[in-house]
């Protein structure tokens, strides 16, 4: 698979895998890690799906948002009357539209290191969600909300894909719930699907991603399906805040050609 030209004032990280074997097809730098912005909400996801199969956590318990853990806009329940809501419910929030007040509550509820031990158990040690989210972030506090390279989470969405992450029904939980994400302005954008219902074949191409975007950062992981191949994905973009010029148009870009490649590969 030969991957476009990408922007050379860009940190580029990018491995796409066959999502039934793991062999990595293509890859930009594939061990380099960057700022992942909302990629990382995925491992709380896991932690939630892995709790609620050992039966240590009920879906259905309500919890409750707090100021203590407000942030500014980002998602939907900032927007909502209804200060309580189910488990499973602020994860749907999470997976469908990155709700930063829901991940938030929710790493309260089951602990940061506990996401974290579960993280490395499944082998990812360059990739992880380091914190909550935050209006601002000091020197006493992680680094970023969430690193990682597209080695690992490219190995994240095979993995997910073949119910290899926990369990087969571990998998299937999380993949159901991001697979309502309506974000698909990046990767995704090149394969011209209805952003808000995409999780059955259109056009022969089905779809289940995670975005994360900061002012500094685009990344989008997933897994696309076709007729003629299934492909694991993830293409991280990251650049300095004193960059001279904006790239986000240029990177966007880039991401919809890298798209536009995996489209062939599995259309056909």
């Amino acid at each position: 698979m030969l991957l476009p030209a990408l922007s050379d004032d860009v940190d580029w990280s990018v491995c796409v895998r066959d999502a039934t074997s793991s062999q990595v097809l293509a890859s930009v730098e594939p061990d380099r890690v960057s700022r992942t912005a909302s990629i990382g909400k995925l491992f709380l996801l896991i932690e939630i799906a892995r709790r609620s199969e050992e039966g240590t956590l009920d879906l259905a318990e309500r919890l409750a948002r707090t100021p203590d853990v407000a942030v500014a806009e980002s998602g939907l329940w900032y927007l909502l009357r209804q200060d309580s809501l189910a488990i499973d419910d602020l994860c749907w929030l999470v997976g469908g539209f990155s709700d930063n007040y829901a991940t938030n509550v929710l790493v309260r509820h089951v602990g940061i290191d506990a996401i974290a031990a579960t993280t490395a158990s499944l082998g990812f040690e360059r990739s992880a969600l380091l914190d909550i989210v935050r209006d601002d972030r000091g020197p006493e506090h992680p680094w970023t909300l969430s690193a990682g390279c597209a080695g690992e989470l490219s190995d994240l969405m095979a993995r997910l894909h073949r119910d290899e992450i926990v369990s087969a029904d571990v998998s299937a939980r999380v993949l159901r719930w991001i697979a309502a994400n309506a974000d698909l302005s990046m990767v995704a954008a090149a394969f011209g699907l209805d952003p808000l219902a995409h999780a059955d074949p259109d056009r022969g191409i089905t779809l289940v991603n995670k975005t994360g975007t900061i002012s500094t950062v685009r990344a989008d992981v997933g897994v696309v399906a076709g007729p003629e191949a299934r492909v694991a994905y993830a293409v991280l973009a990251s650049w300095s805040e004193e960059a001279p010029d904006d790239p986000r148009d240029r990177v966007l870009a880039d991401m919809a050609a890298v798209g536009a490649v995996l489209r062939s590969h599995v259309a056909g």
